[in-house]
């Protein structure tokens, strides 16, 4: 990347801006497709050859895509640290962190109440990570100074259970809508993931004083995306291995799709732009690929 070049100022991404797709390499699709709608529960929206896409209702959330070929990278590469599915309400989450338990209880990691979101944390059968999550209301997270107060306080899955799971949660697990929330990285320095995703990228950066990570938004989120170096200090740019295939950001028009692009362009970033779909890579090799609501 071009280095020592005019920095654009107040440059940032639309309020509206969201997270799309994220797409996994996996090398089982059939039992990655089983986790995924038995265990989680989403659903298989379309499948068709080596790819399967997975989600709730006609929000597709996950394409699995089939790539036998390819090994499982080392811990402490960079890529996916886990994709955040974002839950309507708490019920919604409880019947989706009983469902994981009923069916694939050893895959469970941790939980934790964040102050603004409580999380379940689980690993997928090839080892990808995976939060199920809700949020508090926006007029309960508390901002000091620009950044969002969060913190990982002890979260009783079992207490979580018994106050929100519902009879009927558990006949039908799959209720209530499910989006991607966020999206986690592992990067090889924060200094550089602050550069890429806050100069350049337009992100706001929400919390920067969290050991080894940092997390970033648009709009006032909380976090859209967060980067940490927890496995991966020093990491270089990742080879084509399982697991992170790319992460898909939507962008609420064209022209800031456009602004975007060429904002990444003075920077050196190069781009892939198909004439729907603008996609690059992050210092890591991390793909991102950018589109509006129409062409999500």
């Amino acid at each position: 990347m071009t280095q020592n070049i005019e920095t654009i100022e107040n440059a940032r991404l639309a309020d509206e801006t969201e997270m799309g797709t994220v797409t996994l390499k996996v090398a089982d699709l059939d039992n990655m497709i089983k986790y995924y709608t038995h265990a989680l529960p989403l659903e298989v929206i379309a499948q068709e050859g080596d790819s399967a896409i997975i989600g709730r209702g006609d929000n597709p959330l996950v394409i699995l895509e089939h790539a036998p070929e390819l090994k499982h990278a080392p811990r402490g590469a960079a890529g996916l640290f886990h994709t955040a599915i974002l839950f309507e309400s708490q019920t919604a989450l409880a019947a989706a962190v009983y469902s994981v338990a009923k069916y694939a209880p050893n895959t469970f990691t941790g939980s934790s109440d964040h102050l603004v979101s409580k999380a379940f944390y689980f690993n997928d059968p090839e080892g990808n990570g995976i939060e199920l999550y809700w949020d508090r209301d926006r007029s309960e997270w508390s901002w000091v100074h620009g950044q969002v107060e969060m913190d990982s306080l002890f979260l009783d899955p079992n207490a979580f259970l018994r106050e929100h799971l519902t009879e009927d949660a558990i006949e039908n697990p799959v209720i209530g809508g499910a989006s991607i929330g966020h999206v986690h990285l592992q990067v090889g320095d924060i200094k550089g993931a602050q550069k890429f995703y806050v100069d350049w990228l337009g992100f706001d950066s929400t919390v920067s004083s969290y050991p080894g990570a940092l997390f970033v938004s648009a709009g006032g989120y909380h976090h859209h995306m967060a980067m940490n170096t927890w496995n991966s200090r020093g990491a270089g740019r990742r080879d084509d291995t399982l697991g992170l295939g790319q992460v898909d950001i939507v962008l609420p028009s064209k022209d800031d799709l456009g602004e975007v692009t060429e904002r990444v362009k003075h920077y050196g970033v190069q781009v892939a732009d198909d004439g729907r779909t603008v996609s690059f890579e992050d210092p890591w090799a991390n793909v991102l690929r950018l589109q509006t609501e129409n062409d999500s």
